[in-house]
Parts: C-alpha cells; structure tokens; sequence
C-alpha cells in the first residue's frame, strides 16, 4: 500500500491560494480602475456634479454584498492558506501567502484610515446643490486618489505574492516525475 506524504498532499491550501488570488485580482482590478478612468474622468466635471458622482460611487460599493465578501475574504483566504502551508511544512509558501496578508492589511489600514473617513466627510455635504462649501472635493480629489493609487499598489504586489505562493504550492504538491526504467538490456545487442 502507497503512503501519502502529508507535506505533498494539496488539502485546502490550494483552494484557498486561488481563492486569494482571485479576490485580490479583483480588488487590484477595482482600485486600477479607479486610478486609470474613474477618477481621472470625474476630474473633469464640476464640483457639484463631482460630489454626486463620487458619492453614488461610494454609496453602490458600501450596498454591495459581493464587494464586502471579496474585499473581506480576500484576507481570510490568504490569512488561512498562509496558515494551512505552513501547517504542511510548506514555508516558501506560507512566506509569500503571508507575505501577501501583510500588504493587504496595509491596504485595509489605508482604507479605514483615508479613504472611509473621505468617503464619510464627502457624505456630510449632503446634498450639492444646497452644500454651501464644496472646498473639500479639492482636497478629497488630490488625497482619495493618492490613497487609491497606494492600494492599487499594494494589492497588485498582493497578487504577484499569492502567484508565487500559488507556483511553489503546485511544485511541493505535484508528483513525482515518472523514474526512467534501468538499461538493462544486452550492451552487446546495441553494437551488434
């Protein structure tokens, strides 16, 4: 009977290593394109118009069940695969799952440190054409995206990180190449 070496079995990681890696995709995506089209797109409309956007923007994104699921379970994928290849004497690969954590808890500190409480101060101005002061869409365009640009970072470097963890898990995981059968056969026979 075969014996199955634990270290070599795929179990759960796997799983959540591609689960990771898609979630953080899909941020990395969201925030580049936030940086690349949206952003420099409502740069070019009034203020007014600008705060009704950007707030319908925010108000979509905080109403959305899939984006809370995949902007949380990007974490807990990463966090636990790192966990479970570590458990499985698989250190590379725990290194850069965790590796892959850290950047994104950077990305949720940024996030509950800049750009929510931006996204909160934008919602107090309540409705534009009554808002008598528009002055902080100024300061909200320059420091919500400079914000935004340093998550689409992170999570990008996020991904790659995952990716490699994801490479080192198939490599400890695959089988072992085939032996090639022992020549044995009659070396008389070949030079005849």
């Amino acid at each position: 009977m075969m014996s199955v070496d634990p270290r070599r079995s795929g179990g759960a990681a796997g799983v959540l290593l591609t689960v990771g890696c898609v979630a953080m995709g899909l941020l990395s995506g969201l925030f580049y394109a936030y940086d690349l089209s949206v952003m420099p797109g409502l740069s070019r409309l009034d203020d007014a118009a600008y705060l009704t956007a950007m707030r319908n923007f925010n108000d979509a994104i905080d109403n959305s069940g899939p984006f809370a699921v995949v902007f949380l379970g990007a974490l807990v994928a990463t966090v636990w695969a790192a966990v479970a290849e570590h458990r499985r004497g698989r250190g590379a690969a725990a290194a850069w799952a965790a590796g892959a954590g850290v950047l994104y808890l950077a990305v949720l500190v940024l996030t509950v440190s800049v750009n929510l409480p931006l996204n909160s101060e934008l919602a107090r101005l309540g409705d534009p054409a009554k808002a008598a002061d528009l002055s902080l869409v100024d300061r909200f365009k320059g420091v919500w995206s400079a914000a935004n640009l340093v998550r689409t970072l992170l999570t990008t470097a996020a991904v790659a990180c995952l990716a490699q963890a994801l490479r080192l898990h198939g490599a400890s995981t695959a089988p072992p190449p085939p032996t090639a059968p022992h020549l044995t056969a009659d070396r008389s026979a070949v030079h005849n």
